[in-house]
């Protein structure tokens, strides 16, 4: 089976092709630049800005049975205007070309952001009403794709991607700050409160769950990619510190809680579950 990955290189993306490549798939790896793209017999490497793709890339390609869509540019800036005047038009331009030329099925990281302050759990029936640039941007590519099914027939699977952690994320994720103050000989690490109730994955887990969806090339719709086991901000930290055997004290209340974020948020994975068989 061949399955066309972007955001090949990105922290979500190196994690799922190395999952892809488990399975024994074969992975096109759709980047920028190549040379970030590590060697392997089941991989070959396509070039490609989203923004400025050939209108025969499918063909180039090699007609993928699947493409798992994990780009998306100014994401450390959820705030950013870009992401609906510049990235929304290019990514759903990109998605519908490839489809028109012959893509049957499509999975799209979509974030739990696009619930915007909705607490408690969240289930796909709950209405998007997202609060940044960012969600927003997402949710409007999702129904924009929907709407675009209705003319063209694809697979189409939305994967709402809720809060994750790991080796290699970007450097302003909780994870990599307290990794660096720890590392470092930090005697505490600054945080909120860390009251805030939250669903969290390891990216390895996560990168099952994605390549799951992709592989099964189906036609889902919206389907929440998270643990479904609530935790607070502090309980995530202390296990981390704990299994790392970092010596750090966590400095709670230092920063405020975020205005933009609700305080209790996680999802329902009953779908994905019933799904995969799981």
């Amino acid at each position: 089976m061949k399955v066309a990955v972007t955001g090949a290189t990105g922290f979500i993306g190196r994690y799922v092709v190395a999952e892809l490549l488990k399975t024994g798939a074969q992975v096109i790896a759709l980047t920028r630049d190549r040379s970030k793209v590590e060697s392997h017999p089941n991989i070959s490497v396509i070039e490609c800005d989203v923004h400025h793709a050939s209108e025969q890339l499918y063909d180039k390609m090699g007609r993928p049975d699947v493409l798992l869509h994990l780009g998306w540019g100014h994401l450390d800036n959820f705030r950013a205007l870009e992401h609906f005047t510049s990235e929304l038009p290019a990514h759903y331009h990109f998605l519908t070309s490839l489809i028109s030329q012959g893509l049957p099925h499509l999975v799209v990281a979509g974030t739990c952001s696009e619930y915007g302050l909705q607490t408690g759990e969240m289930k796909e029936t709950n209405l998007p009403d997202p609060v940044l640039p960012y969600p927003f941007a997402k949710n409007a590519l999702r129904q924009q794709l929907e709407f675009f099914k209705t003319k063209k027939s694809f697979g189409f699977t939305w994967a709402r991607i809720f809060f994750l952690w790991g080796e290699g994320q970007g450097t302003c994720s909780l994870y990599s700050q307290l990794k660096y103050a720890a590392l470092a000989g930090e005697a505490k690490f600054n945080m909120s409160g860390g009251e805030q109730v939250r669903d969290y994955l390891t990216v390895e887990d996560m990168a099952v769950q994605l390549a799951s969806l992709a592989l099964a090339k189906a036609d889902i719709g919206i389907v929440n990619v998270c643990s479904a086991k609530p935790t607070t901000v502090k309980s995530l930290v202390k296990s981390i510190v704990e299994s790392k055997g970092w010596n750090i004290e966590l400095n709670l209340g230092f920063y405020p809680y975020a205005s933009h974020e609700p305080m209790s948020f996680w999802g329902d994975n009953t779908k994905l579950k019933t799904f995969l068989g799981r």
